[in-house]
């Protein structure tokens, strides 16, 4: 797997590659299965769940129709405590801001907190290029950056690995790293914990700089808040001389009372616990505790496009939880690198297109890799209505119509290809309004069905290539009615 996502094949494709990995298939399954389960078991506890659902989500609603406000708060408040805020408006600027930052300091290497922000942004290969290597202290981003992978989950990145994978790429990998692993390990999962803890513990002591992001930012005072549940996220927090943070700009909360519905939602949606060990909340700078500098990079990479759609701006609602994943029958199958995207499943079907537009073929077949089944809006923990989301990007991929992209409002050209899937539409609409042609369509279908093929040729082929076509019965529905019922009930619009 290529360590980037750039020129990653349409949805379909990606995906007929992953099912056809049986290994691939049984992680996921099993990974999936264990985690809504005990997600589920979990949320049955809170008697007030359904209400704190519909706070976070009028929370997060009230705050995006504000949002330049609070930006402005935020930006305040963070430069009072003795912050720098940087704005970014896509993810080239702030890996160059990032990249200047470090440089200042004379360092070559940095410690990361898990962060999604700085993998949709590719820092870490923006770094590499500029000679500054970027350790990752979460244990499944450690297994992805050993690997030489890509994250397919948002909570647990690696987990398309299982344990006997893991243990190879800890015993092969490590040493090129850092600390070897040690002689003789197993994949326990306490072997491999260990493993991981002394590596990083030396990275931990080393570094100067750290890089993380954040799961809220609170407008009032400034404060960044991290939820983790390692303790990596609290010594990249403390012990570097420099922290810097790549947050996007919809992570904003209006006020302190706000995250406590937050913290509540989080850990059991995510990981299913009743809160998370450790929350790190930091604001700017204190002498002779933390770090001496802090710079906070607000990301906005098409996030302000979304906001200035109505139906979509309700995706800028999502706090990374991963709960829509683990119950989505389309991820379970295919896996998170299918979505060719940091953000996969439910989530990033809709999340990324409207973050990178409709352009190209990738965006344009993410709004497909859905079975509508409505799954992902029952378990979100913000209420995101992730179907309607995704029947929206559908109409705008094949009708086109206006959409704000890089800020100017212009007019989306219909996809490619999707011309004659719009006149396959239209002219089965016409014939199911007329119901004489659409027995005679019926019967000559059957009668004619020893001569049909396997597979759709032409433009049908990408639709068949991963669906069987259904058997053609000897006799349609109408014909047995009126031969068991009589003519006249055939005939009858009851029938």
């Amino acid at each position: 797997m290529s360590r980037t996502y750039v020129g990653m094949p349409a949805f379909p494709r990606a995906a007929a590659r992953a099912v056809d990995d049986a290994v691939l298939r049984a992680n996921l399954r099993r990974a999936t299965h264990t985690i809504r389960d005990r997600r589920a078991a979990a949320i049955a506890e809170l008697a007030d769940w359904a209400q704190l659902r519909a706070a976070a989500a009028a929370i997060k609603d009230r705050t995006l129709r504000h949002l330049d406000h609070y930006l402005l708060r935020l930006e305040e408040n963070v430069t009072r405590a003795g912050g720098t805020v940087h704005w970014a408006a896509d993810a080239d600027e702030a890996n160059r801001i990032v990249t200047r930052l470090v440089r200042d300091t004379g360092e070559r290497e940095v410690v990361k907190v898990k962060s999604m922000t700085t993998q949709e942004t590719g820092l870490n290969a923006a770094l590499e290029e500029a000679g500054i290597r970027a350790y990752e202290t979460d244990l499944a981003e450690l297994v992805v950056q050993l690997g030489d992978d890509l994250p397919s989950h948002l909570l647990v990145p690696a987990i398309h690995r299982n344990r006997a994978e893991i243990r190879e790429l800890f015993r092969d990998r490590m040493g090129a790293w850092g600390r070897p692993a040690p002689e003789g390990l197993t994949d326990r999962p306490a072997e491999l914990a260990e493993a991981a803890r002394l590596h990083l513990r030396e990275k931990f002591l080393r570094a100067k700089v750290a890089v993380s992001g954040a799961n809220f930012m609170v407008a009032e005072t400034g404060t960044l808040v991290v939820v983790e549940s390692e303790g990596n996220g609290r010594m990249c927090l403390t012990l570097p001389e420099t922290l810097i943070s790549v947050v996007g700009i919809e992570k904003t909360v209006p006020a302190w009372r706000d995250l406590e519905v937050f913290l509540q939602l989080l850990p059991r949606s995510s990981t299913a616990e009743r809160m998370n060990p450790y929350t790190t909340m930091w604001t700017g700078t204190t002498d002779g505790d933390g770090p001496s500098a802090f710079h906070l990079v607000l990301l906005d990479n098409g996030r302000s496009d979304a906001l200035a759609d109505v139906t979509g701006r309700q995706t800028l609602r999502c706090i990374r939880c991963s709960a829509c994943l683990n119950v989505c029958p389309v991820y379970e199958r295919a896996g998170g690198h299918a979505y060719g995207s940091p953000y996969p499943g439910p989530i990033g079907a809709v999340l990324t297109p409207q973050l990178r537009g409709t352009a190209s073929p990738l965006e344009q077949s993410l709004p497909f890799a859905s079975s509508l089944c409505g799954a992902c809006y029952e378990v979100c923990p913000v209420a995101i209505d992730i179907p309607e989301v995704l029947l929206h990007l559908r109409e705008r991929v094949v009708e086109g119509g206006e959409a704000t992209v890089r800020g100017v409002r212009t007019v989306v050209r219909p996809a490619r290809r999707r011309a004659l899937e719009g006149a396959a539409a239209r002219a089965a609409g016409l014939l199911l309004d007329h119901p004489a042609a659409l027995r005679r369509a019926q019967r000559l279908l059957y009668r004619t069905r020893g001569l049909h093929p396997r597979r759709l040729p032409g433009p049908g082929r990408s639709w068949s290539a991963a669906r069987d076509l259904p058997p053609v019965p000897e006799e349609s529905f109408r014909d047995w009615w009126a031969r068991t019922r009589g003519d006249d009930a055939g005939r009858g619009g009851t029938a």
